[in-house]
């Protein structure tokens, strides 16, 4: 089956900073529609915030964002970054994935809680959804996180190192998780430091310290694999 190649966001000379702090510099690139795109770098490159600016929740201090994708974006953060002490369920969780379009306040329909459902089952938690999304393994929790991500069905998923720390399982089934959403017409963009996954993605994009750079050497790659782990 043959995809469109045109882009699903392009960045123009974005920068990007925290407070007085430069994080992005001038970054010009474009994410493909319908690929996974892998965003390679050390820990502290820019990754996130790049992420950040794509998803719309950073703005960036000069450049522009140019958009050709029609749903808001699905942003998955890293399974450490959510709290033990969030007292949800994994359905619960999950179903967080929906508010976007329901609201806070509002019921789901019958129609949110089969799209929650589908994508429990997908993702092979199912079995797990009456947990506490406290007491499960980081894997567990990612798989978790990444449904949430999914029942969004936005067509533009952006994860940001979603298989940092997880279980050889479930780093393995990820990539061809992220193949098929591409197949179903979806974008993805996810962060990594890992060269190996990188090199499963369709397009890859390097950042070294905030700004665009070319493909780096194996050598290299393997250096910034190595001292991510180390983090």
């Amino acid at each position: 089956m043959q995809h469109s190649t045109h882009a699903a966001v392009a960045l123009r000379a974005v920068c990007a900073a925290y407070g007085p702090t430069t994080v992005l510099r001038e970054v010009t690139a474009a994410v493909p529609a319908r690929r996974v795109t892998a965003l390679l770098g050390a820990n502290g490159s820019g990754k996130s915030t790049l992420l950040g600016v794509v998803a719309g929740v950073h703005a960036p201090a000069s450049g522009a964002v140019e958009r050709f994708h029609t749903e808001r974006p699905a942003l998955v953060v890293q399974h450490s970054a959510v709290p033990d002490s969030l007292p949800v369920t994994v359905r619960e969780a999950v179903a967080m994935g929906r508010w976007a379009h329901r609201g806070l306040w509002r019921r789901l329909t019958a129609a949110d809680r089969a799209i929650v459902a589908d994508c429990m089952e997908r993702l092979g938690i199912a079995d797990l959804a009456a947990r506490p999304l406290g007491s499960l393994s980081g894997g567990q929790r990612q798989r978790t996180l990444l449904a949430q991500g999914l029942a969004q069905r936005s067509d533009l998923l952006l994860l940001d190192e979603p298989a940092t720390g997880l279980d050889a399982a479930t780093q393995e089934a990820i990539p061809a998780i992220l193949e098929d959403l591409c197949a179903d017409g979806v974008t993805v963009l996810h962060a990594t430091h890992d060269p190996q996954a990188a090199r499963r993605a369709d397009h890859r994009l390097h950042l070294r310290e905030g700004r665009l750079a070319p493909e780096a050497p194996e050598r290299e790659h393997r250096a910034s694999a190595d001292r991510g782990a180390a983090v």
